[in-house]
């Protein structure tokens, strides 16, 4: 769609609807100015430019306002789930329970929030802990349970009764006072207030006794005790005066991110949600929040006076608008700028961040492993990374060098194809050279015949390394994606001497030079991590087995101050020369029986060694 072809769009509040082939909606936003907004996309790149090329048509609808074209962008997204807007994986309606408005109140599970006077509590994360919930409030408060909505009049008593569950109100046992008591004890704990409910229950403990109704104290007393066991441990609470607050946390990875929301009432944390959701990768922080609040406040049925945020949301203020209204009272949402509160919100991103890590190992477990997808979009690659071979030197200072080969297929080990090199002719170790002769082996000799190529190919190494790959890539004549991995900040280094389209230019020397710094968490990061941990530990292993008492003969043994019990001590810590090169005085001053004499002597012989060796 050009922007020549758009209709003439009001200045007025709206939601606007991008629809792909088939009339279906691929992209779903708001605006307070409907003309101004939609005009911003086609001038945007990134996810922007695809949807709008995509698009073959645009409709829209305006609203009173604001707030309506919120809560109707809402509605729309969930409805439709458009393929650019960020979406919560696996997205349903989630579970609520439900006090129903009658005179005796009974406590269900639904999944539907309707205008019927009746309380709703949620939503819950899933259909399993909203079952834990309610088994919990059923065995500790005598709340009627099989009597059928509306309430059905029975010949008998049920077992529930019997056993003290149930005040019988189907057979015209329950005083409507008592319940009704049950009752508002029943929302204060699922609205996480549960210091009343304590000491209410200690009081009627207390009268009930004073009046010898000992069958009564005895039921108050084990019900208190329930309440006290579940509610009342204040080492597994976190404590903030006595706020009613939310607070959310977010991470990102890739495509994918995960937001929890933490619940506090009464300055303790009593519940925890979270969605994970795709379709992330080029969205910031406040998109991403964005679409977890569409989904959880627009359903949510007890909003707290205040919702710290973890980065700032554009929609924020129409949101506090928003809520307010529906709670008849003032609700804040905000970012969180110093003291303790930012501590909260510090605290939900650490557990988004684990989360969100877990989610995607369960993803690489099933075999859908997300960093392949991500390594092909990070890396502009031409197809999905399927076979990556990963490459590391191992020399420890001695002179049996060697280097390692990995084989990963679908983000998995294939240990039977992994290889191990023994570096011919050099006296003393070089890095470059080593991964020159190690690459020319590989793709020219027995083995080019034996294993297809690799769709990508990672060097555990900096710049020089991937460098030197290229040339013996160059030389053989073989065109596969070269990447390196430094250690330092995990930064993924991309071709500089043939540039970062090494791949896509046929090896054409078009001198562009960048590096990647990702998250942690991205799926494609973790990926090249996994590669690289591997072909780093087998290279080492496979030294260590053939170094033996060669290892004593090391670059060290002319320097002063260096003797046989420092040589091992640096040999057990730094697992290369490259290692020990790019560590500071202070951290080699750190390794046991050295000292900062000693350290500045090794940092100043591999300087000088590095600068002789250095290829012109």
């Amino acid at each position: 769609m050009h922007v020549d072809d758009l209709p003439v769009l009001p200045t007025t509040p709206g939601v606007y609807i991008f629809r792909g082939k088939g009339g279906t909606p691929i992209y779903i936003g708001k605006a307070n100015n409907l003309r101004s907004r939609v005009g911003q996309h086609f001038k945007a790149g990134g996810k922007s430019g695809r949807f709008t090329r995509e698009a073959l048509e645009l409709e829209w609808i305006s609203a009173r306002n604001e707030v309506e074209a919120l809560v109707l962008e809402a509605n729309l997204i969930k409805q439709h789930r458009p393929h650019y807007n960020v979406l919560l994986k696996d997205d349903k309606h989630y579970p609520f329970l439900k006090l129903t408005h009658e005179e005796f109140p009974m406590l269900v599970v639904t999944r539907r929030v309707i205008k019927d006077g009746a309380s709703y509590y949620g939503p819950y994360p899933d259909a399993s802990a909203v079952r834990r919930v309610k088994h919990l409030i059923d065995t500790m408060f005598p709340l009627r349970k099989n009597s059928g909505l509306p309430l059905q009049k029975k010949p008998r008593p049920c077992l529930n009764y019997h056993m003290g569950r149930c005040l019988g109100p189907c057979v015209d046992k329950a005083d409507p006072a008592e319940y009704h008591r049950v009752v508002e004890d029943v929302k204060a704990l699922l609205e996480g207030r549960a210091a009343g409910v304590v000491v209410r229950l200690k009081e009627d403990m207390k009268t009930a006794a004073q009046q010898q109704d000992f069958e009564q104290a005895g039921r108050l007393r084990d019900r208190l005790q329930a309440v006290e066991k579940l509610f009342g441990n204040e080492q597994a609470a976190m404590q903030m005066g006595a706020e009613d607050l939310d607070f959310l946390g977010h991470a990102q990875a890739g495509e994918f991110a995960m937001v929890q929301l933490f619940r506090m009432r009464g300055g303790r944390v009593v519940g925890r949600d979270k969605r994970f959701l795709t379709g992330a990768a080029e969205s910031d922080a406040g998109e991403v929040i964005g679409a977890f609040v569409q989904d959880y406040y627009a359903q949510a049925t007890h909003v707290p006076p205040l919702i710290l945020l973890p980065a700032d949301y554009p929609d924020a203020p129409l949101w506090t608008q928003l809520l307010s209204e529906r709670a008849g009272r003032k609700v804040e949402m905000r970012v969180p700028l110093r003291g303790d509160k930012t501590e909260l919100t510090e605290m939900a991103r650490r557990n988004a961040e684990t989360g969100l890590e877990a989610e995607l190992a369960l993803l690489e477990r099933r075999g859908d492993h997300p960093g392949l997808d991500a390594l092909r979009e990070v890396l502009a690659l031409p197809e999905r990374p399927w076979r990556i071979e990963g490459y590391d030197n191992s020399n420890l200072f001695g002179t049996n060098i060697v280097s390692g080969m990995v084989v990963f297929e679908g983000g998995r080990a294939r240990r039977g194809e992994h290889r191990r090199f023994k570096v011919r002719g050099l006296e003393r170790p070089d890095d470059y050279l080593s991964m020159r002769q190690t690459i020319t082996r590989r793709f020219s000799g027995s083995l080019a015949d034996k294993l297809p190529l690799p769709d990508l190919i990672l060097i555990d190494g900096g710049r020089g390394q991937v460098n030197a790959a290229l040339d013996a890539l160059k030389e053989v004549g073989v065109q596969v994606p070269v990447v390196g991995l430094a250690k330092r900040e995990e930064r993924i280094i991309l071709p500089g001497r043939y540039g970062a389209q090494f791949w896509l230019s046929g090896g054409s020397e078009i001198g562009v030079d960048r590096e990647l710094l990702l998250p942690h968490t991205h799926p494609a990061l973790r990926v090249l991590i996994g590669v690289r941990d591997e072909v780093h530990n087998y290279a080492v292993t496979y030294h260590r087995k053939l170094r033996g008492q060669d290892m004593l003969r090391s670059v060290f043994d002319d320097l002063p101050g260096i003797g046989e019990k420092r040589q091992h001590a640096l040999l057990e810590h730094f697992s290369s020369l490259e290692d020990l090169g790019a560590a500071s005085v202070d951290e080699i001053a750190r390794v046991p029986g050295m000292n900062l004499r000693a350290a500045r002597s090794v940092k100043d012989f591999l300087s000088a060694r590095q600068a002789n060796s250095t290829p012109s």
